[in-house]
């Protein structure tokens, strides 16, 4: 039987996988592309060096989304729908935590480095690779978050 009170915990939790990270990565690009575009207005030919610092804070967004993906495949919202307790919505919503919670934070942070790598690059372009290593340890963390969402999701019983 669906209590609808788990359900509606459990989709909530897909929403708090999602929303954070997706509002940090748009907050993240935001961040290092203002950087970049003053870079560009002195030099265009930079575009290709700064494009990979724009774009890796967006990635968050992707495994926000990911991650309540998958919450809403287990609960079998796109076919049958499993049956759900109000513990195992509270289960799924917790799950979905992690991947919501870094993916946020970690966007904003990986906004600020590479905003700070498009610096570099504005100064000195051959050393791009440098600022993308830089912002992809940043990274290791959100990724670190999805994981830890899927494994988590995987305990969920339900059904």
């Amino acid at each position: 039987m669906v209590d609808p009170f788990g359900l509606a915990i459990a989709l909530l939790g897909c929403v708090v996988a999602a929303l954070p990270a997706g509002i940090g990565s748009a907050m993240g690009i935001r961040l290092v592309a203002e950087v970049a575009s003053g870079v560009m207005a002195e030099d265009p030919k930079k575009f290709g060096n700064l494009f990979i610092l724009v774009a890796l804070p967006g990635t968050q967004g992707f495994y926000g989304f990911l991650g309540a993906f998958l919450a809403i495949m287990k609960l079998g919202l796109l076919g049958n729908l499993m049956p759900i307790t109000l513990g195992q919505g509270i289960q799924m919503f917790a799950a979905c935590l992690p991947v919501g919670i870094a993916g946020w934070l970690t966007a904003i942070w990986q906004g600020k480095v590479c905003a700070a790598g498009a610096e570099l690059v504005a100064k000195r372009p051959s050393e791009a690779t440098k600022a993308v290593i830089f912002g992809a340890l940043v990274e290791t963390y959100a990724v670190l978050g999805l994981l830890a969402t899927i494994f988590l999701q995987m305990g969920v019983k339900l059904g």
